[in-house]
């Protein structure tokens, strides 16, 4: 008899203040989306690095006047050298037929290189990338070689961009929780004010505290449940029609996100919003019941 009391004063209590809860569920929805957002953006950048970083390479460029001999030589130091995982060395040619390859949609950029444009190279993968420093102060001194790149250095500069986003979701996202938290809390005082005679009697009979704020607690769980439904609806359909057609594209250079980690934001983004919504209500009521 208690629960159907309590159900029913959850549906009477939503639908009384209708406006509060709609605009309730759409601000923690929209914060849960950004939360799920940013949640999703950390697990894609790790990985992503876990991708890249498994899979970066050493570039040994020669001078234009390498002897064959000096050649053989920067050979067969990589070869010989206990840091490399394996080598692969790329002539002129091959290295102005990948650039164009690369670079097919821009005709005039392509253009305007030409053959010998391009220094031969030797593509090394090391076994630990974080030994570079130390293989390339073992290589840089031999004849032939004009310079050493990691791709390592460039990657990081790609993630700092990719972090600086992160940091970025997760401010908006806090934002956002702060509205939906003040919006809560405030939807919870105006309905309490509205059955401040019920609230008033039931304490004169000796009614519990949990028993007067229950319902006030569930009508904020159930929008935040909502809300969390909504944001996840958000993330998948933003994944399927951004990722997986219209940016296809880019997974060139994105790595394709994991369905699994789209439907993990689901328990997330629900749990997150029935219990913050839940304590929020709870706090709130604790002051007003004190009153």
């Amino acid at each position: 008899m208690r629960l159907k009391y309590v159900l029913n004063e959850v549906l009477v209590g939503l639908w009384r203040n209708v406006t509060m809860t709609v605009a309730m569920i759409i601000t923690m929805s929209v914060s849960l989306t950004m939360l799920g957002a940013s949640v999703l953006l950390y697990l894609q950048v790790d990985q992503m690095k876990d991708y890249y970083y498994g899979n970066i390479e050493v570039s040994i460029f020669l001078r234009s006047d390498v002897t064959e001999a000096q050649r053989q030589a920067v050979d067969q130091a990589i070869s010989s050298n206990p840091l490399v995982a394996e080598r692969t060395y790329e002539t002129r040619e091959e290295a102005l037929k990948r650039f164009q390859e690369l670079w097919k949609d821009s005709p005039e950029f392509v253009k305007a290189v030409g053959p010998n444009s391009l220094p031969e190279s030797f593509r090394v993968k090391l076994k630990d990338p974080e030994q570079y420093k130390t293989f390339a102060d073992q290589i840089k001194g031999l004849q032939g070689i004009q310079d050493v790149i990691d791709q390592r250095t460039l990657l990081e500069k790609v993630f700092n961009i990719f972090n600086a986003i992160q940091v970025g979701a997760l401010v908006v996202a806090g934002v956002m929780a702060l509205a939906a938290l003040l919006l809560v809390g405030n939807t919870i005082q105006v309905a309490a004010y509205s059955k401040r005679r019920e609230v008033a009697v039931m304490k004169l009979v000796g009614a519990s505290n949990w028993f007067i704020q229950a319902p006030f607690v569930l009508e904020a769980v159930v929008a935040g449940l909502i809300g969390a439904i909504l944001g996840f609806v958000a993330l998948f359909v933003s994944k399927v029609v951004l990722f997986d057609h219209k940016l296809q594209a880019l997974t060139n250079i994105l790595t394709p996100i994991d369905n699994g980690n789209v439907w993990l934001m689901l328990p997330v983004l629900a749990g997150v919003g029935a219990v913050v919504s839940a304590v929020t209500a709870w706090i709130t009521l604790r002051f007003y019941l004190k009153v």
